[in-house]
């Protein structure tokens, strides 16, 4: 279907991969990992012929139908949601031609060349029409968009006044609709729920053809890869298996090549030993020399080095009391700027206690984040009652804290701003431990992506020493890599912990107890998080 054949591909002076190989083939679904900035993205703009490899091929069949969803999304105003993902590939001109050419195929003074060369047409734009699913083409769009959270209101109102949130949903869902014979799926689960997770799964679990994806989710790649490639080290490597098994399968390969290392290492000192004691000697030139070439023909084994991974290290919290956070009937509602009130919750009443790991799940807009800023006062509630213990120091992470960020300032300028009373070295010490270090604690705030603007403000807390974390969608940007040591430091965190998040393998891993929020009723339930969704048919 499409194969990379001994690809070279070099960024200004860095090379990505070196002479890679790879096939996707009819039906696979494969995962695309490797720390960020190793070419990903750069692998799909090769297969859409964005860009050209610097050596070797990248072979596809001519009519080979691709299609391709990125993190950029076009500028989208003016139509409806349903009529703009209709729009998708130009299925509304294809509409357009076909009611055309009918109507041509009606007149009586139509010429019998003229006929042919309609009918030509109107067959050639049918075959291109039924492709994507003929008629049933709205109802289909309709279908995707329902499964991606949009509910039938949404989808007739116009497409830019929703967020870019919503508007990469609405890019996603003109991609599936096309059913292309190849997907190339960059992070699609960025900014979905958990229900529209679970959807996209069974979608792409159903879909025919083949798909090619990266994604942080880690059980979203689990439940859906049969073959994962790394792009690591400036090398394209290629693992039979899922996620879960490339990582155990890295690993074995890496035992095993450090063991290779070590024996060779061992024979070549071997070698030097005796081309040294001998080199002097008349009586051994020959031998000397016959292991002098054997040595230069060679491939020595490299080691590659570890990819830099965020590693925590807590401050030692004080001892909060038992009751962390209680709320009683606590209600919130919006007044919209057209005179509407918006009711998000009401009635709500929990007690979150010591050492809790509280997992908040709902749908987009059922109102986790508002939960969340009224219990760090960065909203007030309409009606109730929320009060936080007196001995609880609250450590706050929400994706509005990295609009908060000065983009004036450099990375360590910053962090000297949140965190006065430390000294540089520790400052620097800890940015280290996330992954800046050397030059790049001089980057401005205006440059840096979201992920590590996110290691910025997460280093700004861990630098303080909390009793109680409230994170709003902590592993936003993150990579699966520092996402697991995000997740060790939380199971290792002294204190209690209240989150959103939709990474269902963080949840899984971390809560011991479930609030839910679905329509503007909180439920508490004593469980874990895979309990719960045994509970109530949530997968």
């Amino acid at each position: 279907m499409v194969a990379f054949n001994a690809v070279t591909k070099q960024v200004g002076t860095k090379i990505l991969y070196s002479n890679g190989s790879f096939q996707i083939n009819p039906g696979d679904k494969i995962g695309l990992v490797g720390p960020n900035g190793a070419g990903k993205t750069t692998i799909f703009r090769l297969i859409m012929g964005e860009e050209s490899p610097d050596q070797g091929t990248i072979s596809k069949p001519e009519r080979v139908r691709i299609g391709y969803f990125s993190q950029n999304i076009e500028n989208m105003k003016g139509r409806s949601v349903l009529a703009e993902v209709l729009a998708s590939g130009g299925l509304d001109k294809i509409v357009d031609q076909i009611k055309h050419y009918e109507e041509r195929l009606q007149d009586p003074e139509l010429g019998e060349d003229e006929m042919m060369d309609v009918v030509e047409k109107y067959g050639a734009l049918q075959e291109q029409f039924e492709a994507v699913g003929g008629y049933d083409v709205e109802p289909r769009a309709a279908a995707i968009l329902g499964g991606l959270g949009f509910s039938n209101e949404d989808m007739q109102m116009d497409i830019g006044q929703y967020s870019g949130g919503w508007k990469m949903r609405a890019s996603l869902a003109k991609i599936l609709l096309l059913m292309p014979d190849v997907l190339l799926l960059d992070e699609p689960t960025n900014h979905l729920d958990v229900e529209s997770i679970v959807w996209l799964e069974q979608w792409i679990r159903d879909f025919k053809g083949s798909v090619l994806m990266t994604s942080h989710d880690r059980d979203f790649m689990n439940r859906l890869c049969s073959k994962t490639i790394e792009l690591s080290n400036k090398q394209i490597t290629v693992y039979g298996g899922n996620y879960d098994y490339y990582d155990k399968e890295r690993q074995i390969r890496k035992e095993q090549l450090i063991a290779a290392a070590k024996r060779q290492e061992d024979m070549l000192a071997k070698e030097e030993e005796f081309i040294a004691r001998f080199a002097a000697r008349a009586s051994h030139a020959a031998q000397v020399q016959s292991r002098v070439k054997k040595l230069e023909k060679i491939d020595r084994i490299e080691i590659p080095p570890e990819d830099r991974a965020m590693d925590f290290i807590w401050p030692e919290p004080p001892r909060g009391g038992e009751e962390v956070v209680k709320f009683e009937k606590l209600g919130k509602t919006y007044h919209l700027s057209d005179g509407r009130d918006k009711n998000v919750f009401n009635n709500a009443t929990a007690l979150v206690k010591r050492l809790d790991r509280v997992a908040v799940v709902g749908v987009n807009g059922a109102g986790k984040s508002t939960l969340l800023k009224i219990i760090t006062k960065q909203t007030e509630a309409s009606s109730g009652t929320c009060n936080v213990g007196p001995s609880i120091q609250l450590g706050y992470f929400s994706q509005n804290s990295l609009d908060l960020l000065n983009p004036n300032n450099t990375i360590l300028q910053e962090v000297e701003q949140r965190v006065p009373n430390a000294s540089m070295g520790s400052i620097k010490s800890l940015l280290g431990a996330f992954l800046f270090s050397g030059e790049e604690v001089e980057k401005k705030i205006s440059i840096l992506s979201g992920g590590e603007k996110s290691r910025v403000i997460l280093a700004c807390i861990l630098s303080q020493p909390v009793n109680f974390l409230v994170l709003d969608e902590p592993t936003n940007h993150l990579d699966i890599k520092s996402r697991e040591v995000l997740l060790k430091a939380i199971k290792e965190f002294p204190g209690t912990v209240m989150m959103v998040s939709h990474d269902r393998f963080f949840l899984r891993e971390i809560t011991t107890r479930v609030f839910e929020i679905d329509k503007n009723h909180l439920t508490t339930y004593d469980m874990t998080y895979p309990e719960y969704v045994e509970r109530v048919h949530h997968n």
